[in-house]
C-alpha cells in the first residue's frame, strides 16, 4: 500500500533524500526499522535532556494518564501544573513567580510579546509597539517570532514585506558595540516595548556564542531604559549552558522568560512564558479586558506537566549539571583536533554544546549522510556542524560522537 507521507519540516520535500523510519529509542541511541541504530547527538531538537524513555518520567506520565490525560485550565488547575508552576518559580532568577503555559518555544514567545505589548497598555503608556532584537537570533516560526528572527541570514526572508517592523542589530560584544546599543535604545526608547534575545548562545540562527558580561552590560542598558528584557531560554535552559538557565552566569533577572524544549525531557509538548510581579500586577484589574487574552486550548496539559515535573526531579537527584561540566571538558578536548582543518573556520564550545563552524556552507544532505554512515544522527546547518547530545551520555557515546565529527570534517577538507 503506497501510504501518503507527512509535510516535513524545514525540508524541501522534492529534493531532499528519502526520510528514515525510526521504530524505537532508548537513551542516546535511534533504532531504523532497517536495523540500523544511531547514537543522537543532537538531542532530538535538543529537548531529550535525560536522554530517550528516561524510567522515572515514563513512569510520572504512565501515571497520570490512568488518571487525567487533560483537562482544560479555564476555570480549573491540577496538582500537576500547580506543582510544576511552584517549582519553576522558586528554580528561576528573582521574582520570575508568574507562569503561563503553552505547547510551544514559538508560541511561548508570541505570549511574551503580547505580554510585553499589554503590559504598556493595560500601563497606560502609548506607542511602544516594537522589539529590539539581535541578528543570528532565532526566536520561532509563528508570525510574531518571525519578525524578531534575523531578517538577513535567518530563514524567513520571504515573509519580510509582511512581518512586523521591528529594530534588529549586531548583538554587542565590546565596549563600543555596547555604546552603539545603547544610543540605538536611546533613540527609540518611547517606541519600545522591550528587548529580546537568546542568553549566552544564539542557537538556530548559527549556534553564535557570548560572554555573560555582554549579557549583564545589556540588562543593565534595557533597564536603565525602563524597558522590558524577554529572554528566550528556549534552547538554553535546563542545564545546557552549565547552569541550569543560561540567564544565572550574568547573575541578571529579565522581566520575562520563555521555556520549552528540555522542560518535559522531551517527552511531550509543553512550553511556558514566566513573568515577575511587575508584569503580572499591570494585568490585575476590575476591567476584564485588561486580562491576558491568550488560552492555548493544552494550555497546562495534565501530562506534560507531569513529564516535566519527573525532569526537574530528574535534576535534583541525579548530577546533571557536573555531568555537563564533564561534557564541556571532553567536547573541548576531542574537537580542537578541528582546528587544524582547513575547511574550519572556527570551534568553540560551551556547556553541553560543541560547534564546528565551517569556511563555506556545504552539501548538508552529503554532510548528514556521511554523519549516518558513521552510526551516528547529526544534523548541520548553514555553516555549522554541532553537537547537543543528552547531558547524560557516556563518556565512550559522547566520544563516538566527537570521531564522527573529526571523521566527517577531516573528509571535507581532503
Amino acid at each position: 500500500m503506497n501510504l501518503k507521507q507527512p509535510w516535513l519540516p524545514y525540508r524541501q520535500m522534492q529534493t531532499a533524500p528519502k526520510s528514515m523510519m525510526a521504530v524505537r529509542t532508548e537513551g542516546v541511541r535511534i533504532h531504523l526499522a532497517d536495523g540500523r541504530i544511531l547514537i543522537d547527538g543532537i538531542g532530538s531538537w535538543w529537548t531529550a535532556c535525560h536522554g530517550y524513555n528516561h524510567p522515572h518520567i515514563r513512569q510520572a506520565v504512565q501515571k497520570q494518564l490512568e488518571s487525567m490525560p487533560h483537562i482544560m485550565l479555564g476555570g480549573m488547575v491540577h496538582e500537576p501544573v500547580v506543582r510544576l508552576t511552584d517549582r519553576l518559580a522558586r528554580l528561576l532568577p528573582g521574582e520570575l513567580n508568574h507562569v503561563f503555559y503553552s505547547e510551544s518555544g514559538s508560541v511561548s514567545i508570541e505570549i511574551a510579546m503580547k505580554m510585553a505589548l499589554q503590559y504598556w497598555i493595560n500601563r497606560g503608556v502609548n506607542g511602544r509597539t516594537r522589539f529590539l532584537s539581535f541578528r543570528d537570533g532565532y526566536h520561532g516560526d509563528t508570525f510574531a517570532a518571525m519578525s524578531i528572527c534575523d531578517p538577513v541570514d535567518g530563514m524567513h526572508r520571504l515573509f519580510k514585506d509582511v512581518l512586523a517592523d521591528q529594530i534588529i542589530i549586531d548583538l554587542p560584544r565590546d565596549s563600543q558595540s555596547l555604546h552603539n546599543f545603547e544610543e540605538k535604545i536611546s533613540a527609540h526608547a518611547d517606541e519600545l516595548a522591550g528587548v529580546i534575545l537568546e542568553p549566552l548562545v544564539q542557537a538556530a540562527a548559527g549556534m553564535k556564542f557570548h560572554e555573560p558580561e555582554v549579557l549583564s552590560a545589556i540588562s543593565s542598558i534595557v533597564h536603565r531604559y525602563d524597558l522590558l528584557l524577554i529572554l528566550d531560554e528556549i534552547a538554553t535552559g535546563f542545564g545546557r549552558t552549565g547552569t541550569l538557565f543560561a540567564c544565572e552566569q550574568a547573575a541578571i533577572e529579565p522581566d520575562i522568560v520563555t521555556l520549552s524544549k528540555a522542560l518535559t525531557g522531551g517527552t511531550m509538548p509543553l512550553a511556558a512564558t514566566v513573568a515577575t510581579g511587575n508584569i503580572y500586577e499591570a494585568f490585575l484589574s476590575d476591567e476584564y479586558e485588561k486580562a491576558l487574552m491568550h488560552g492555548p486550548t493544552f494550555c497546562g496539559n495534565p501530562l506534560a506537566c507531569a513529564a516535566a515535573n519527573a525532569s526537574l526531579d530528574l535534576f535534583e537527584t541525579e548530577p546533571r549539571l557536573a555531568q555537563v561540566t564533564m561534557m564541556e571538558s571532553q567536547l573541548e578536548a576531542g574537537l580542537s583536533v578541528c582546528r587544524d582543518y582547513s575547511v574550519v573556520a572556527d570551534v568553540r564550545v560551551k556547556g553541553a554544546i560543541g560547534v564546528v563552524q565551517l569556511l563555506h556552507r556545504p552539501d548538508i544532505n552529503h554532510l548528514r549522510e556521511q554523519f549516518i554512515s558513521q552510526g551516528v544522527w547529526v544534523r548541520p546547518f548553514g555553516d555549522v556542524i554541532y553537537l547537543m547530545p543528552a547531558l547524560n551520555i557516556n563518556s565512550d557515546d559522547l566520544q563516538q560522537l566527537i570521531d564522527a565529527v573529526i571523521h566527517v570534517v577531516k573528509a571535507t577538507s581532503s
